[in-house]
């Protein structure tokens, strides 16, 4: 995920909360070296430690998104309204954390999709999602507040939000796609908060 010359670029892949034994796992699959990095990084920078909340993937649900979708209205989006540090806080992060970070923090950790780790912090890419939430005029009273797998997916792309839509009218009608992804990033920072786990792209 990545803003590149102006032009937003997903690759189609998931957005999910990481439970805590993966968050320290050094097995494939693991967030054991981003953990110990980033741990590192926060003691340099006298901030406390960190460690994810127990309760990621029982009862309570988990958080798993498919960022398929077209971003370009999105991008658009983002660019008519956010200035070039603000987007890269929303859109650059391959780890979002619930710790408030006033400014992102990279890691020499390569991902699947990146050179690089750049951790950002949920109460700011919250803060984000909800000033482009209100723009659009989101009905997040009817939006899925997420606690399963795929329910903003399905709620966006399976009918409920053109059903919504229909008798809910408003900006963010005219493209479900820009609003499916205000969707994502609004409710992935209030999920990471809620729960105190991180989220990452699989």
């Amino acid at each position: 995920m990545s803003v590149v010359g102006g032009t937003l670029r997903v690759m189609g892949v998931y957005l999910v909360s990481v439970a805590a034994r993966d968050w320290f796992g050094q097995e494939e699959g693991g967030y054991g070296d981003t953990a110990s990095a980033l741990a590192e990084e926060l003691a340099r920078r006298g901030l406390p430690p960190y460690r994810p909340g127990e309760s990621v993937g029982d009862a309570s649900g988990w958080f798993e998104e498919k960022m398929s979708p077209a971003m370009d209205g999105f991008a658009a989006l983002c660019q008519a309204h956010l200035t070039r540090a603000e987007q890269r806080t929303l859109l650059d992060w391959s780890v979002l954390v619930p710790l408030s970070l006033e400014r992102e923090i990279p890691l020499p950790i390569g991902t699947a999709y990146t050179d690089e780790t750049l951790v950002a912090g949920a109460p700011q890419v919250l803060a984000l999602a909800e000033r482009l939430a209100a723009i659009l005029g989101l009905p997040l009273d009817a939006i899925p507040a997420t606690g399963g797998n795929l329910e903003l997916t399905l709620w966006f792309l399976e009918g409920e939000a053109e059903q919504t839509a229909a008798v809910r009218p408003g900006p963010w009608s005219d493209d479900l796609t820009t609003a499916f992804y205000t969707a994502v990033y609004l409710r992935a920072a209030q999920y990471a908060l809620r729960q105190g786990c991180p989220m990452a792209y699989s």
